[in-house]
Formats: C-alpha cells, sequence, structure tokens
C-alpha cells in the first residue's frame, strides 16, 4: 500500500452537517465556495424566516402545554363591595412553575405620560416573544400619595396584561375599579346588550363566553362597543 496516501482519517477536523451550521457559518462557507452576495443575503434572510416560524411554532406548542396544567388560581383578596380577586402574588405562585417547566417567561415594561401603560411581554427560550398592553389612570381613591396612587394601578395593570398574555379566563375583579380601569357597564347597556342578543338571534350563554365574563353585567366599560359591534356584524350576516 501507498505509504503516502494512507491516511488516518481520524485525524481529520470535523466537518458538521448544513442543518447545524449557524446562519454566518453557511454564509461564509457559500462565500468561500464562490457563491455571490446576493445569493449569500437571500439565504441568510430566508434563514432567519425560517428560525422565526420555527420559534413561533416553540412558543405556540409551549403555551399550549402550560395553559393545560395552569389550575384555577385562588381568589384571596378582597376588593371593593367586599368582592373577591386573585392578587398578582395568587397569580404568579400558580403559573410561574409552570410556564417555567416550558420555557416561558414574563416581564413588564412601563411608561406614564397622562395615563399609565403596562406592557407584559412573554418570551419563549427559543427566541419568540408577544406583547399585551393595558393603561390606565393613577388610582387617586382613598388616602393615596402620588407615589401609592401610581403604584396601586402599576399592580393592576400587571395582574391583569399577564392575564391577557397567558390567554387565562379573567376572574371577576372589583379591584380594578379602583383604579378606573375595570368598571362595568351600567343596567341600561346591559339591556341594549340583551335586546340586541334577542334581535339577531344570538345565543346568550356562548356570547357570554365569548366576552369571556360570567355575566353580562361583569363586562368592562372599554369592552362594550366590540360587543356591539360583535352583535352587528352577526345582524349583518
Amino acid at each position: 500500500m501507498n505509504q503516502a496516501l494512507a491516511i488516518d482519517k481520524t485525524e481529520l477536523p470535523a466537518v458538521a452537517p448544513a442543518s447545524q451550521l449557524t446562519p454566518m457559518q453557511m454564509a461564509y462557507q457559500l462565500i468561500s465556495n464562490g457563491a455571490d452576495l446576493g445569493s449569500v443575503k437571500e439565504m441568510l434572510a430566508m434563514s432567519r424566516e425560517l428560525a422565526a416560524e420555527q420559534a413561533r411554532q416553540a412558543f405556540d406548542a409551549a403555551m399550549s402545554a402550560a395553559k393545560s396544567e395552569i389550575t384555577p388560581v385562588i381568589k384571596n383578596a378582597t376588593g371593593h363591595n367586599s368582592k373577591k380577586y386573585a392578587d398578582f402574588a395568587a397569580i404568579a405562585k400558580a403559573v410561574d412553575p409552570v410556564i417555567s417547566k416550558h420555557g416561558l417567561s414574563y416581564r413588564f415594561r412601563t411608561k406614564q405620560d397622562d395615563r399609565i401603560h403596562v406592557t407584559c411581554i412573554l418570551a419563549h427560550e427559543a427566541g419568540h416573544s408577544e406583547e399585551t398592553t393595558l393603561s390606565g389612570p393613577a388610582d387617586n381613591t382613598g388616602n393615596k400619595n402620588a407615589i401609592q396612587a401610581i403604584g396601586s394601578t402599576l399592580t393592576y395593570l400587571q395582574r391583569y396584561t399577564l392575564v391577557q398574555a397567558l390567554g387565562l379566563a379573567a376572574a371577576q375583579d372589583d379591584d380594578g375599579k379602583a383604579a378606573g380601569i375595570g368598571e362595568t357597564i351600567t343596567d341600561e347597556q346591559v339591556n341594549t346588550l340583551r335586546d340586541l342578543i334577542e334581535d339577531v338571534g344570538a345565543d346568550l350563554p356562548k356570547f357570554v363566553a365569548y366576552l369571556r365574563v360570567e355575566s353580562l353585567a361583569d363586562l368592562r366599560q372599554s369592552d362594550f362597543k366590540r360587543a356591539v359591534a360583535a352583535l352587528e356584524a352577526k345582524r349583518a350576516k
């Protein structure tokens, strides 16, 4: 055997499969093989789109799995009119262990102008994230000072943006009324919706479930127009 041609393959550097290369490594490989810059840019764009889609799919799968495991949140606090609600600590206790198990996490971003804005950023370890934003005025009820008024609204908005981001059923929560956010519709508005439901032939229990409330009387003022629009859309069909 020709010793000059005898090659110990164990001494050759390992070549990773194309599927294991990072986009930059693939780009370098293409350029090294004589590919033009336009082709490389197109490949990088396609690679980023594919990675984003895979991250979104991983996020959706994790959300689905986590929601199936999250148990009902215990209402551990008392708000206005002696109504029970779940505070942020109770919600976090119920959801944090479950979502972290599935690679999910959340954080908040806040901004203040004439109102207080809170954004809940729900992210997955694969890189995809989604945002939910709510806003409201400072809670000036009671004997709160300016900082306490802001803190009260922040707490409420953090609680509800997290609930919305996770797609959890919103429990009846009278605490939001103190922050000027969760006011429910009036009796007159309830009657308006009832008349519309009957007029367009909608199913009341299904419509209430669609609105994600226990009854029409629990619907928030901010959702009244959406409810009317949904019923009018049914009439137009």
